[in-house]
């Protein structure tokens, strides 16, 4: 038996339960009758949203921590730099599941179904997606399951995989106020690979060992890690791990398709529709981004199918370009930062990462990296997307 809603929502993470709330504080769609399907309900805090931004965004009151100065570390450049525009943010992912959750319970037109889906297609009117146990239609569906995920391999994708551990200390050693970005003073033996350290509070961080790669490491090479770095670069021999954390975020060239079936009526959303940033791995901002796009979209009657903007289109060929340098190691990632780190105002390298420079901006970081291996790995892309 076939039942029909207003938009239906494949999945339940980051950016559907994003999309779903910014929808609900909006008069006119507060009513719309929606169906949340996913196999299992987020309520875990699973992993921990990193990310910067000038102004307060739709989820500040969620913000468990900011910092305004931040540390990069290479064996040739080191970096402490005090934040002029941007704060770096960070928001639990239980917190975040918890807070949409309990506003969503408010409305009875929204409704949650566990049940695994198989099918994603187009309907007579609408869209429509089958699950194990029936089949439910909708003029939209937002889609943030991996159904319609590229291709990805070792020729197009590096993975960004990382295990981190919040510990804490009896002694008061931590500046809660500086995060460390990059700690690239490790070994560079499996590929780019760096420190990422995070102070709560004086006697509290989440320390994080991070690579990019073509494959993942053992569990016990992540902990060795840890380890080395609490003990010979933090000086900690005595602390409790609170917390612990393993991901891996794709970072491809693979094109993601922003959306599916001829009537554009089914939505990729997240990383499914390609907004995880290829170049970085940062997903949490770009996320907001292309909600508050649809959200506006949707308000003004048109498709929620945003448009791409040219300027879209160059960041996209930017991420492209610098993820080619990586893959075929034209230069090697530790190498690569220093030189953006060294030669630039490190605000220009974090608004450039956050598709938000200029072009005086970008000329500036173009100059401060070897010009061939960016100029050939650019022309490749740049081919490459025509074709697509």
């Amino acid at each position: 038996m076939s039942k029909n809603y207003d938009y239906i929502f494949a999945g339940s993470g980051l950016a559907g339960l994003s999309l779903l709330y910014r929808l609900l504080t909006e008069e006119e769609f507060c009513k719309k009758r929606v169906l949340v399907i996913d196999q299992s309900q987020k309520n875990q805090n699973d992993r921990t949203w990193c990310f910067w931004e000038r102004d307060n965004g739709p989820f500040e009151q969620l913000i468990s921590k900011q910092w305004s100065s931040l540390r990069f570390f290479s064996p040739s450049v080191t970096r402490e730099f005090a934040l002029r525009e941007y704060r770096y943010k960070m928001i639990q992912s239980g917190d975040f599941y918890r807070h949409v959750l309990d506003f969503v319970a408010g409305f009875p037109n929204v409704e949650f179904l566990k049940e695994k889906i198989e099918e994603i297609g187009d309907s007579e009117n609408g869209a429509f997606v089958k699950t194990e146990n029936n089949t439910y239609t909708a003029d939209f569906v937002f889609n943030s399951t991996s159904l319609f995920y590229p291709i990805m391999g070792e020729e197009n994708t590096l993975l960004q995989h990382f295990m981190g551990w919040f510990i804490q200390c009896e002694q008061p050693v931590f500046d809660a106020e500086v995060g460390t970005l990059m700690d690239f003073t490790v070994s560079q033996f499996h590929g780019t690979t760096f420190m990422y350290m995070l102070p709560i509070t004086e006697n509290e961080a989440l320390v994080e060992y991070t690579l990019f790669s073509r494959n993942v490491l053992g569990k016990s090479s992540y902990e060795i890690a840890l380890r080395e770095y609490i003990k010979n670069n933090l000086q900690l021999d005595d602390y409790k791990i609170l917390h612990r954390e393993f991901g891996v975020i794709p970072m491809s060239k693979a094109k993601f398709p922003r959306y599916v079936g001829e009537k554009k009526r089914i939505i990729n959303i997240g990383t499914a529709g390609g907004h995880t940033k290829a170049s970085s791995g940062y997903t949490f901002q770009f996320v907001q981004d292309q909600v508050s796009r649809i959200v506006g979209a949707l308000k003004k009657g048109e498709s929620p199918l945003v448009t791409l903007s040219w300027r879209d289109k160059m960041f996209q060929w930017y991420d492209m370009t610098l993820l080619d340098v990586l893959l075929d190691k034209k230069i090697e990632g530790e190498e690569l930062f220093s030189l953006l780190f060294k030669g630039n105002d490190p605000e220009r390298i974090l608004a450039f990462l956050a598709n938000e420079s200029g072009f005086w901006e970008e000329f500036k970081i173009r100059n401060s990296v070897p010009f061939w291996p960016f100029f050939t790995s650019g022309m490749k892309e740049l081919y490459r997307g025509i074709r697509l």
